[in-house]
């Protein structure tokens, strides 16, 4: 502390450059947060992920589409084979 100065100045001093530092370290600390931020969204969600999940929806439309063709076929001949087992025994 310099004795010329009074000591209200020297506080008030102390007080802003205290302030300026803190808003400095603030600042600092803010744009670290942010870049680590940015760079977690990056491995979670990268940009070619989007492109594969339009893939993988076409795709999975595809395979719901040849289960239900498929479901279809085994109804179908299951109906058909009970009815034939029907007829036969009432036939007899």
């Amino acid at each position: 502390m310099d004795d010329d100065k009074p000591v209200l100045d020297q506080v008030t001093d102390a007080i802003g450059t205290a302030a300026t530092a803190t808003a400095d370290t603030a600042k600092t600390v803010v744009k670290k947060v942010r870049k680590a931020a940015r760079k977690a969204v990056k491995k979670v969600m990268p940009k070619k992920g989007a492109k594969q999940g339009k893939k993988a929806k076409k795709a999975a439309k595809k395979t719901a589409r040849k289960a239900k063709k498929a479901n279809r076929k085994v109804a179908k001949k299951a109906a058909k084979k009970s009815k034939k087992g029907k007829a036969k025994k009432s036939r007899r």
